[in-house]
């Protein structure tokens, strides 16, 4: 889709078409970061044409116990392995916002970049409890959902009462050569 932007030319305003910049989020607490999280990325990149996908780390997963390292060490540790990704933005959103809420990171992104499409992008693992989350049906609402199937996921997260309740244009699920690991896996090594 595109927009018009008034742009100066010489002493005249003059609108011309622009495209609008399609931003991806990849939320969690990147406990620790992983090739997963990096292949999801680059699918969703190319697949949907995203400009760019943000890593928006959390301190905390109110769905998930204590993290095992703190904030500033996964935060260090996804910029590291994102340093070649230059589509991919290591952000930690919560002291602007004041919240760890998807539904207020997708406000702030849409309120700071006017014209653009939001894609949220999820494993299949979050889809079967997604109906939880805080405004779930407004995040869907607001933003295009994608969701990568995951190991042993596929058939609960299609069953759920989120994939049954979402508009099918607003939710994609995806399916592709999985990577067979997990942050709890990589904690457990």
């Amino acid at each position: 889709m595109k927009f018009l932007e008034k742009v100066k030319l010489g002493n005249k305003l003059v609108a011309k078409l622009k495209k609008k910049l399609k931003i991806g989020i990849l939320g969690g607490t990147f406990d620790p970061a992983h090739k997963g999280h990096i292949k999801i990325s680059k699918e969703s990149k190319n697949k949907f044409k995203l400009n760019y996908i943000i890593w928006a780390i959390t301190k905390k997963n109110p769905f998930k116990g204590k993290s095992n390292l703190n904030l500033k060490s996964r935060f260090k540790f996804a910029k590291k392995i994102t340093q070649k990704k230059k589509f991919i933005k290591v952000k930690f959103f919560e002291k602007q916002i004041k919240s760890n809420k998807t539904i207020n990171l997708i406000n702030y992104l849409k309120k700071n970049n006017k014209n653009s499409h939001i894609y949220f992008i999820m494993g299949a693992d979050n889809l079967i409890n997604f109906h939880k989350w805080n405004k779930w049906k407004t995040i869907a609402k607001k933003s295009k959902i994608l969701v990568f199937d995951r190991q042993g996921y596929k058939y609960k997260s299609l069953k759920s009462i989120a994939y049954r309740q979402i508009n099918k244009k607003n939710l994609k699920f995806i399916n592709f050569k999985k990577v067979n690991i997990s942050s709890s896996k990589l904690r457990k090594i």
